[in-house]
């Protein structure tokens, strides 16, 4: 009998440390494979998560430097069709009073009618209205943007990054980045012109939640 337990625990402690310490009891189930093959992705309509949707803004300041912010409260649904892309749709609503250039006045003067106006304009929108694959894993989507009253046709670049089964929440989850560029002047954010760079940088980066 002492014989066979010396040989047990010359057996265990042979085992790497990790190994000892994370092996099941029982059977365990083993969660779903995230996948970058957008072939591979669930269908169906997903929701943005707050907390991982976010746009950021950049323009050119004096010529000096780039500025840089972020819109913070964004919302969006997604109807996701991997099979056929073309089908997919996307639509966005952004607060513009979330817009945050991490400096107080600044964000004050953001609120303005100078800038964004968001009293007379709370919101604005994305709506898709079609969506062309330019690869595997990357997407071309054409829609209207609404911003302080005026809606103009914009387009960005989408790449797929990952989905599967969140870690974290448990929740099955898609994720992308996204990039493109307008300008303000179209959308009568006129003020500073052209100490102020009228090309705005908007990059994209969302993770939706299949509902």
């Amino acid at each position: 009998m002492k014989r066979t337990l010396a040989l047990a625990t010359l057996l265990l402690a042979s085992l790497p440390f990790s190994l000892v310490l994370t092996a099941p009891v029982g059977a365990q189930e083993v969660p779903p494979a995230l996948t970058k093959d957008p072939g591979q992705v669930k269908a169906g309509r997903y929701r943005l998560d707050p907390a991982h949707g976010k746009i950021t803004w950049s323009l050119s300041h004096l010529g000096f430097s780039t500025y840089y912010g972020q819109f913070t409260d964004v919302s969006g649904d997604l109807v996701l069709d991997p099979k056929e892309p073309g089908k997919s749709s996307l639509s966005v609503k952004i607060v513009t009073g979330s817009a945050n250039a991490l400096n107080d006045k600044l964000n004050a003067h953001l609120k303005t009618p100078d800038f964004l106006d968001v009293e007379k304009f709370p919101e604005a929108t994305f709506v898709s209205q079609s969506i062309e694959p330019t690869s595997p894993t990357t997407a071309r989507v054409n829609g209207t943007l609404t911003l302080r009253g005026v809606s103009k046709p914009v387009s960005f670049d989408a790449t797929f990054n990952q989905a599967g089964v969140n870690p974290v929440d448990k929740a099955y989850s898609v994720g992308f980045d996204g990039w493109t560029v307008i300008k303000r002047s179209e959308f009568g954010v006129n003020a500073f012109l052209p100490l102020l760079g009228d090309e705005v940088a908007l990059r994209l980066e969302g993770e939706f939640k299949l509902q």
